[in-house]
């Protein structure tokens, strides 16, 4: 299998911040101290007008990310879908991610070239 027909959908509603995904990916590629293929930034923690709060965590894969194409290759999942305590990410075809996005309105989803 090709990861080219292939993405990351990446739901933020329920990403914990735990940093599986790095880790998992710095030992699968790796990578030397301050390399990353995928980097788990943080928005907040900040006060809206409303009163509510806002503390997002942002996967994001690098220009590092092959979506672990050798793993793909035997059949198994890219290493920061496989380790992702909290399930946000998923990995499939294009067309099958876009369905989903409707039901996960704070998600994107990434292409790896």
């Amino acid at each position: 299998m090709s990861t080219n027909d292939y993405g990351l959908l990446i739901n933020y509603d329920y990403c914990t911040g735990c940093h599986s995904c790095e880790i998992a990916c710095k030992k699968e590629h790796d990578l030397p101290e301050g390399q990353w293929g995928i980097r788990v930034m943080q928005d907040g923690p900040r006060q809206n007008v409303d009163g509510t709060w806002d503390y997002t965590y942002l996967p994001l894969p690098t220009s590092l990310c092959d979506l672990c194409a050798d793993r793909v290759n035997e059949g198994r999942l890219p290493t920061c879908v496989h380790h992702c305590q909290a399930r946000v990410m998923v990995f499939d075809a294009y067309d099958e991610l876009a369905k989903l996005l409707p039901s996960m309105p704070r998600s994107v989803i990434y292409a790896v070239k």
